[in-house]
């Protein structure tokens, strides 16, 4: 008996092995819980206050602080099932480091379902915001200053903008040696060499230091099923090679074709006003000159061929069927190309293309 009986000695040793409790807000998450947060934003004509949701998972162990965020655009709803499927796996007591979770970035978004904010900002090009911006630079700067201030890795979970579906995928800097091995560990079908772009959270967060992975993946406004679990896994997948879950606590399927390395891309676009018919499927192979579709008016006639204007794979594409003269029909990334110069100019916001 008397080798189970804790003396005082035992427990200060104990104690001072404790991690220090999470500060976030006006709250502190003691090491080895979850806690749910709200961090006021503003308030609505009647009086209602919206804040920020933060789930805070802080282990018992040292390690890494990595955020995910999703819903950044209103109409992003694939990530938030991604984080609440991961959220629903980790357990504090177990998981070395923490994890700050961001489900809905873009409350006011979601809540009106639209893409931006009421005054019709793009909340990813307001960082790192202020705190006596606009709403959207207020927005930006409370998550750069709890979330992403504290945290050396983040996530941010994306889809294709309003009737674009776009294949799963990992943006980064492929350059830099540690982005990338984090890349290679999410393990989506592609990975995407893209630029930073100036207001956006993953300029603002690398330039407070961390390193940020941006996953692409399904259609605004839609649960694709293929889409969240490649996102679920890559996330965890993710954590354990930062080595904050240990993959026989948490199932984590492996790697198993490593990702195609896209370091250009670009949309195809339509020649002509009509009705268009797909013929290709995200992650599909095309290769230039290769049909891709057709172009109809109401009468039935065929007005123009989509063809491809390059080698590559399929990594977007639009899902509306009446199209305008210069809309973005699909968009096609070069694999392994060994032209290091960024992407095309009309690439580099596919959000927008």
């Amino acid at each position: 008996m008397s080798g189970t009986v804790s003396t005082p000695t035992k427990e200060r040793s104990r104690a001072r092995k404790l991690r220090p409790s999470f500060p976030i807000g006006t709250v502190k998450v003691r090491s080895g819980s979850r806690r749910e947060v709200s961090l006021p934003i503003s308030r609505l004509v009647t009086g209602a206050e919206v804040s920020l949701p933060v789930h805070v998972l802080h282990g018992r162990e040292d390690g890494p602080t990595v955020w995910l965020s999703a819903a950044i655009h209103g109409d992003e709803v694939v990530g938030i099932e991604v984080v609440r499927r991961v959220m629903a796996v980790l357990d504090p007591k177990t998981i070395r480091g923490t994890v700050l979770a961001v489900p809905i970035v873009n409350v006011l978004g979601v809540m009106s379902g639209d893409r931006y904010l009421p005054d019709r900002r793009d909340l990813n090009r307001s960082f790192p915001g202020s705190a006596r911006g606009s709403l959207a630079g207020r927005i930006a700067h409370l998550m750069m200053k709890e979330v992403i201030g504290p945290s050396d890795v983040g996530i941010d979970l994306h889809t294709g903008a309003d009737r674009r579906t776009n294949l799963p995928q990992i943006r980064c800097d492929l350059e830099d040696p540690q982005t990338r091995a984090l890349a290679e560990a999410f393990g989506a079908p592609v990975m995407y060499h893209a630029k930073l772009r100036d207001g956006s959270l993953r300029y603002a967060a690398r330039e407070r230091g961390a390193r940020v992975l941006l996953y692409e993946g399904g259609e605004a406004w839609r649960f694709d099923e293929w889409a969240i679990e490649a996102g679920v896994v890559g996330v965890l997948r993710v954590l354990a090679l930062l080595g904050m879950i240990d993959t026989d606590e948490v199932d984590v399927e492996p790697v198993g074709t490593p990702s195609e390395v896209c370091w250009r891309s670009g949309w195809v676009r339509a020649r002509r006003t009509g009705i268009v018919h797909m013929d290709v499927a995200l992650g599909q192979r095309v290769s230039e000159g290769e049909k891709l579709g057709e172009l109809f008016n109401s009468f039935g006639k065929r007005l123009a061929i989509v063809k491809a204007d390059r080698d590559g794979v399929v990594i977007g594409r639009a899902e509306a069927p009446l199209v305008n003269r210069g809309d973005a029909l699909v968009h096609i990334g070069e694999i392994d190309s060994t032209d290091r110069s960024g992407l095309d100019e009309d690439a580099r916001d596919t959000d927008t293309p």
